[in-house]
């Protein structure tokens, strides 16, 4: 409403990834907007930021730490939530994936929750299997995971209003927290994904995105081998080199790329893949966007973005050794003739950055 103060509240900002685009779009939503953050850097401000962000005493830490790893500092992040400088704000917009709905302790206005996912980390273990440097590490995580699970049962019940940005994460909501929530999507560029009907569709798969362990990359470049078919691999994160150990003869990594490098590998790709279990997965937005089809494990976000037989095909769950065994077999009995470019893009169109911030804008309305 007009003359009405909005805080937007984000876990950190120190690379730019999926939620910090939804930040950016949360910023764009309000006339007055200011928007909060325990640690940030100037590589992870999306571009769309009007006013720097207002950072707390730990931003301090962090830049005694060089800006290296916010890791140290995670410890002391619910401290950072509960003394933000939110007095004056009519409402506030958490962005949360660990500590952000901390917040809630630091105003009497509202709070929205608008929740990438419960602190998946905190509380599936195998998700911590492999992370934190040796024993000592992994005590340490286990302990923060501790910590994160009993800050968010605590902030739950006083959140005015919480917020899924998938169905499947609406429903870890209900499991951890024992609140219901209303589901916004997020918002994908889709002025920045295209169709382009002059660009034909080459005899290859596109795995895209960064190069982690939760995304599962390690299970299409598998299937990919079996399969024997051409994959192109777009991207770089720390399981690379894993991810090359795994590939066959007909697999290709090109690294981070350029946009326009992107958009046209998204153009004529046969398929893009999404292996893993994503929390919404705007890469499959971004390629249906372009007209293109997505095969897809057939749990969490896809279940609300790839519609099979139309936008895709959901591969069935199960081992990892079936994962590989149906991925392989999708891709070497991948029919696109039979999906149309132009029904792909329809669907994608639901999921416009206008449509989030009309639909955020409801929801923050009817909380103030």
């Amino acid at each position: 409403m007009p003359g009405d103060r909005i805080a937007v509240v984000h876990e950190r900002l120190t690379e730019i990834a999926g939620s910090e685009h939804v930040v950016e779009q949360l910023a764009a939503t309000w006339r007055e907007v200011e928007v909060h953050a325990p640690i940030a850097r100037a590589e992870g401000i999306p571009a769309g930021l009007t006013d720097p962000p207002i950072t707390t005493p730990l931003n301090r830490a962090y830049r005694l730490l060089h800006e290296r790893s916010y890791a140290p500092l995670l410890p002391l992040m619910p401290w950072a939530f509960r003394h933000m400088h939110l007095r004056d704000a009519s409402a506030i917009v958490a962005s949360h994936h660990a500590f952000a709905t901390q917040s809630v302790f630091a105003t009497d206005a509202p709070v929205i929750a608008y929740v990438h996912s419960p602190a998946r980390w905190a509380w599936d273990p195998s998700l911590r299997a492999g992370e934190g440097g040796g024993a000592a590490g992994a005590a340490i995580l286990s302990a923060l995971s501790v910590v994160a699970r009993r800050c968010e049962v605590a902030a739950a019940p006083e959140l005015h209003t919480v917020v899924a940005n998938s169905t499947a994460v609406a429903a870890r909501i209900r499991e951890h927290w024992d609140r219901d929530a209303i589901v916004v999507h997020p918002p994908v560029d889709l002025d920045g994904f295209t169709p382009d009907p002059a660009v034909e569709r080459e005899d290859f798969y596109l795995l895209a995105g960064r190069l982690v362990p939760y995304k599962r990359p390690d299970l299409a470049i598998a299937a990919a081998a079996k399969a024997d078919v051409r994959l192109v691999v777009a991207g770089d994160g720390r399981a690379m080199q894993q991810c090359r150990e795994l590939a066959g003869p007909k697999t290709t990594f090109l690294g981070r790329v350029p946009h326009e490098t992107l958009l046209n590998l998204h153009r004529s790709a046969r398929a893009v893949l999404m292996p893993g279990i994503e929390d919404f997965g705007i890469v499959p937005v971004e390629a249906m966007a372009t007209g293109t089809p997505v095969i897809a494990l057939g749990e969490g976000g896809a279940l609300d973005t790839v519609v099979p037989g139309s936008t895709g095909l959901l591969v069935e769950p199960g081992s990892d050794d079936d994962i590989v065994d149906r991925f392989a077999a999708a891709m070497r009995d991948f029919a696109v003739a039979d999906y149309d470019r132009t029904e792909i893009r329809a669907w994608a169109e639901r999921f416009r950055r206008e449509r989030f911030r009309a639909e955020m804008r409801e929801v923050v309305g009817a909380a103030i």
